[in-house]
């Protein structure tokens, strides 16, 4: 495409939109190209759900998502026995393909919708609501709105809270359902059901003891928790749950995660302090995205000792923007992979205007391989969660 004529691409879409955020004008510009790639792929793929493939080792149904615990390993003095943790080093023969299934799942939709919100081609909605009735709405293949066996530990837990991290990467999916919901081809009884799946995953999250378990986590799965949780009521317009998770931001995550000094102790003090941090920062930022609004501003709350996001992006930043000025050992694995295009430097940039920010996002890459860096990674198609 010529350069005159993606200009005038970029301006239609800005007209057609009301686009007057320059950030995500320049976002649009960055992964024009890469965003109608995925669409493409997207477009060929059949649906595939939990129900495709099934582990021996799981103690649920065929439509019960299943994974397991990444740092646990065969005991070479029991080889029979329950698992052993090893911190930090990925165990590969543990059960992924519901994670895998999930994290397509994601990245088809997250495709279809940045494409339909780019074109309005209608074509794009009806491909993806394929893999969210799927998913959400077939009898024969959805998930049950629940997670009692992720992250299962051989000989030692059918599944736990923990395991909760995992979807995660259903988040761009409701995102994805917010910007296509008024396409001419949805069904609407589809996607009330939908939008009921995910209430009912709500409430499983709130009430169940591995919900609450997650809930008061003091470390990432606390924030991830909350983010996930955030964006599914965003969806299900459920105002007591986005007002509760905006408390708990308030309250117990920039107070006791977050250091004076804007770095988050809980995951420095892990064998991948930088990975960790990176992906707490995130789900920090994602939250101020998603919370904020008129009446609620989290971008500029702090506490009462200063504590507030911005600070926990300056910490950071330096150590993105120059890896070598990392203070600490190399994480123990995946080391190399990190950062790619992180979203907290994108919907920063956007927030408290810092080109810097925006730059260093922009030659990052925004296209990542590696499966850690995948699961990590919820949110991978920014013009969706522009409004």
């Amino acid at each position: 495409m010529g350069a005159s004529l993606v200009f005038c691409f970029i301006l239609f879409v800005n007209l057609s939109f009301g686009q007057k955020n320059s950030v995500e004008s320049e976002v649009i510009w960055t992964l024009r190209t890469h965003i109608m790639t995925e669409a493409g792929w997207a477009m060929m793929q059949e649906p595939i759900t939990v129900t495709a493939e099934t582990s021996p080792r799981s103690k649920g149904g065929k439509h019960d998502f299943y994974s397991e615990g990444d740092y646990w390993w065969p005991d070479s003095l029991n080889p029979d026995g329950p698992y052993i943790q090893r911190d930090g080093l990925t165990n590969p023969n543990i059960f992924t393909a519901h994670r895998l299934a999930m994290i397509r799942f994601s990245r088809i939709v997250g495709a279809l919708a940045s494409a339909y919100k780019l074109t309005r081609e209608d074509k794009y909605a009806t491909q993806a609501f394929r893999h969210i009735n799927a998913w959400f709405v077939d009898s024969e293949t959805k998930m049950n709105p629940s997670l009692l066996f992720a992250q299962a530990i051989k000989g030692r837990a059918a599944g736990r809270g923990i395991g909760i991290i995992d979807t995660i990467h259903l988040m761009e999916v409701a995102q994805g359902i917010i910007v296509m919901q008024q396409a001419k081809s949805v069904n609407k009884q589809d996607l009330a059901q939908t939008k009921n799946w995910f209430a009912e995953y709500i409430n499983w999250l709130m009430t169940h003891q591995y919900g609450k378990d997650e809930m008061e986590a003091k470390n990432n799965h606390g924030t991830c928790w909350a983010m996930q949780v955030a964006s599914f009521a965003k969806l299900t317009e459920n105002k007591e749950v986005l007002d509760f998770c905006r408390n708990r931001y308030k309250t117990v995550f920039l107070p006791y995660q977050m250091n004076a000094n804007g770095s988050f102790p809980q995951e420095l003090k892990r064998t991948k302090p930088y990975g960790y941090s990176i992906f707490n920062l995130d789900a920090m930022v994602m939250l101020c995205h998603i919370l904020s609004d008129k009446e609620n501003n989290l971008w500029t709350y702090q506490t009462i000792d200063g504590r507030n996001i911005k600070k926990g992006i300056s910490y950071l930043y330096p150590f993105i923007a120059d890896k070598k000025k990392w203070p600490l050992k190399p994480d123990v694995m995946y080391w190399e992979n990190w950062p790619v295009a992180q979203p907290f430097l994108v919907f920063g940039a956007q927030a408290f205007k810092k080109d810097d920010w925006f730059r260093t996002w922009r030659k990052l890459d925004h296209n990542p391989k590696e499966e850690e860096v995948l699961r990590n990674l919820p949110v991978r198609n920014p013009i969706i969660w522009f409004e």
